[in-house]
């Protein structure tokens, strides 16, 4: 039998003497008296230790999920502490393994699928809580307890993405329409507008003509003597009738249109002209009457 040991570091050494705890031995080398019943009876890691639990375990609307709980945990370095992970626990791996079981499927079937994946921190912190007040007792400090993975049957997974994918087609077909719809809004509110635009300005450029036409005879009339307004009508429009035929016989792609070339067409538009602009006050009057 050795007479000394080599404690390594991060490890503590559980010397018993004749079966009977003795002490603990930190790092370091230590003597050993093996004629008066000195031994080396185990070890206990002062290192931080990790588990991973997979968890089979079904939620609230019947769903079978894997979930994996990670958990951090290490040997208080209390004397006492270090007494009870030694003796009190044959497999501390093993205690942390069930009771991670025993949380989680009591905490997840109450929750629906969806929201598993919302609260897995709020799990993570229900394990750790019931862990912390177990494994003390024990002499084992939690250090920290994630949920790292949930991962429900492939099919689930599937129907899963296609809902959300549905969902996800229904907003952009919903904000499409809502698109073309604002697109003919503003295509109409344009086509009013210019419409409105086009008449404002055909009127004004009607209010220009007669007003230039009222100057023009009333200038001429000035100017020369024995000339009445309709002479100078007339000839104003015989004017406007010529500039009229010289438009159309220059204008390229212009069709081909039949009209009266002759002098006395002149007159002939001319009282048209009169005729339709008489009748039209007497159906004014008429209508006042």
């Amino acid at each position: 039998m050795s007479c000394y040991t080599c404690v390594p570091q991060g490890t503590i050494q559980v010397v018993q003497q004749w079966g009977k705890f003795k002490k603990f031995a930190d790092p370091g080398c230590h003597c050993l008296i093996p004629c008066c019943g000195d031994e080396i009876a185990g070890a206990l890691s002062t290192r931080i230790q990790s588990l991973d639990v997979a968890v089979e375990t079904k939620t609230k609307d019947n769903v079978f999920v894997n979930i994996i709980v990670s958990t951090q945990y290490m040997v208080l370095r209390d004397p006492e502490r270090m007494y009870d992970a030694f003796y009190k626990l044959t497999d501390s791996r093993e205690q942390i393994r069930s009771y991670i079981f025993d949380v989680v499927r009591s905490t997840v079937p109450r929750i629906n699928l969806d929201d598993v994946f919302t609260t897995k921190e709020e799990i993570a912190t229900t394990v750790k809580a019931e862990l912390e007040k177990a494994m003390t007792e024990f002499g084992y400090a939690i250090i920290q307890t994630l949920v790292t993975d949930i991962a429900p049957d492939q099919k689930v997974k599937v129907a899963m993405n296609e809902i959300n994918a549905a969902q996800r087609l229904r907003i952009a077909a919903q904000d499409r329409a809502e698109a073309e719809k604002i697109m003919v809004v503003k295509a109409a509110e344009a086509d009013a507008e210019a419409k409105y635009l086009a008449g404002t300005g055909i009127a004004r450029q009607r209010q220009a003509i007669i007003n230039g036409l009222r100057e023009s005879v009333l200038s001429f009339q000035a100017d020369v003597d024995g000339i009445n307004s309709k002479d100078v009508m007339e000839m104003m429009m015989m004017t406007q009738y010529f500039d009229t035929m010289k438009e159309i016989g220059v204008s390229g792609g212009t069709n081909t249109i039949f009209v009266p070339s002759g002098p006395g067409a002149v007159a002939d538009v001319a009282q048209s002209v009169r005729s339709g602009i008489m009748q039209g006050q007497a159906v004014t009057t008429s209508n006042k009457r």
